[in-house]
């Protein structure tokens, strides 16, 4: 299951509006593409914050 997926999931459980669940992902999104789709484990403590 990918990222995006398991984050749909849950906030389907604590039963989140779909509206959020759509800005979080659309930000989840933003972010990978942000930084080249590289993995979080390639990035630095830097581009995380």
């Amino acid at each position: 299951m990918q990222l995006v997926e398991r984050v749909k999931a849950t906030l389907r459980v604590k039963r989140y509006s779909l509206r959020t669940e759509k800005t979080y992902c659309y930000w989840i999104r933003f972010f990978i593409r942000f930084h080249n789709l590289r993995h979080p484990a390639a990035l630095s403590g830097h581009e995380v914050r």
